[in-house]
């Protein structure tokens, strides 16, 4: 498309969404997921259609060398689809609070002050590699009566166009206005230019993707951004902790998948806690294939590491590296996070209810953990069914952004014809 042809096209979407909008806020909980269970149903039909696009990106993945932690994030496979459909399954057995009113309060003026929980409107959202968001975004954006515009990747193009087209379909089954759901069908990066002008149509974008992408979404958008930003995760083993424990979580939050933003990248050990089970740590690491980066005391303990630099604190490697650093104390631990760390997420290991709750009270990012993996920060995994993403961002959505975090609040104020003295 030339510029002119994509600018149209890309407002033709935003304005489509917008009055789609005003049409899903007054679709009935049981409409909502009456679309849910459709697309559920297509998706289940439709498998070796969806495998087979997934495949054309797989391949094209391949050939122009992608890493194996990206075509992990971009595989579909029938194991992934069940996840899509028990995510879906899970959005829909969510209570429905949209509309209802909370917190009232009748104040001395006679006026009634109460808040109720609306839908945001229009979102766009703007994602890199998993498919798996189409459906993800879909469901939850249903569910909340918003409409959303998806432009996803073009490494995942083919899979993204199948997936859309199902949720098209599932909606004019039930016959739904289409335009609640829409994708972005064009790889042209201006297509993206385009939608973070479109302020007028659409209330906010969510990106997810890596550094390049949300710095560029960030410094151009003149709609607000929910961020999604790296995930440099901490495990810290304080020297009050279980071994068992230690290893495990360990273990799970670097090695049960490299190529996602919930993985850790960084090890820290109180120097307290055993030389003999840090050794047994890093070598459970390093028997699976895990690179270990250390500073000093690491490599004095454990021979194979390699001296960590600067820049490794920083890093989000989604691959098999681990930054292992030994500190002094539990205050040490807090101030490196608080350094190099993401705000993403951050586990403690210890039986000390001192300790845990210091870590909680100071560690500021968006999940904080006692004794659990990394691994667990995750919609899915949080009960909110499924994300649209991990914000890391302070204000209005924290952490996993499920169906509460694509809603507001309003206040509702009534009375009896009460005027202002």
């Amino acid at each position: 498309m030339n510029t002119n042809k994509i600018k149209k096209y890309v407002f033709n979407i935003c304005q489509a969404a917008h009055d789609a909008s005003k049409q899903a806020r007054r679709l009935s909980n049981s409409q909502r997921n009456k679309i849910i269970s459709t697309i559920i149903s297509q998706l289940s039909d439709q498998k070796k259609l969806i495998v087979k696009n997934n495949s054309i990106d797989i391949g094209h993945a391949r050939k122009n060398k992608m890493s194996d932690a990206l075509i992990d994030r971009l595989l579909i496979n029938d194991k992934r689809i069940s996840s899509m459909i028990d995510g879906l399954k899970k959005i829909k057995s969510i209570s429905d609070t949209l509309f209802q009113k909370i917190n009232k309060s009748v104040q001395p003026s006679g006026i009634s002050v109460e808040q109720m929980r609306v839908p945001i409107g229009v979102i766009g959202m703007i994602y890199e590699s998993r498919p798996n968001v189409t459906i993800d975004a879909a469901g939850l954006s249903i569910k909340s009566c918003n409409s959303i515009i998806l432009r996803g990747g073009s490494e995942a193009i083919n899979s993204n166009l199948v997936l859309s087209q199902i949720i098209k379909d599932s909606l004019r089954k039930c016959r739904m206005p289409e335009n609640i759901v829409q994708l972005i069908n064009t790889t042209d990066r201006n297509a993206v230019s385009e939608l973070l002008k479109m302020d007028r149509y659409v209330d906010v974008i969510i990106p997810r993707g890596g550094k390049s992408l949300i710095k560029k979404i960030s410094s151009e958008s003149k709609i607000p951004v929910i961020k999604h930003l790296d995930g440099n995760c901490h495990v810290y083993i304080d020297k009050e902790a279980d071994f068992k424990v230690a290893m495990n979580c360990t273990l799970n939050s670097k090695t049960h998948r490299y190529g996602v933003c919930n993985a850790a990248e960084s090890l820290i050990i109180h120097k307290g806690f055993s030389k003999e089970y840090i050794h047994r740590i890093l070598t459970s690491l390093h028997d699976c294939d895990v690179e270990i980066r250390g500073c000093k005391k690491t490599k004095a303990i454990f021979k194979k590491a390699h001296l960590a630099k600067e820049s490794d604190w920083y890093e989000e490697y989604l691959k098999p590296i681990i930054a292992v650093k030994i500190v002094n104390n539990i205050e040490e631990a807090i101030n490196h996070i608080e350094k190099y760390g993401s705000k993403h997420t951050d586990s403690i290991i210890s039986k000390s209810k001192i300790a845990q709750s210091r870590f909680l009270r100071e560690v500021d990012s968006s999940s904080v953990m006692i004794n659990t993996s990394t691994r667990f920060a995750d919609g899915f995994e949080y009960g909110l069914g499924a994300e649209i993403g991990i914000s890391t961002d302070k204000i209005h959505a924290r952490g996993p952004v499920g169906l509460e975090g694509l809603t507001n609040l309003k206040y509702v104020v009534c009375s009896k014809g009460v005027i202002r003295n």
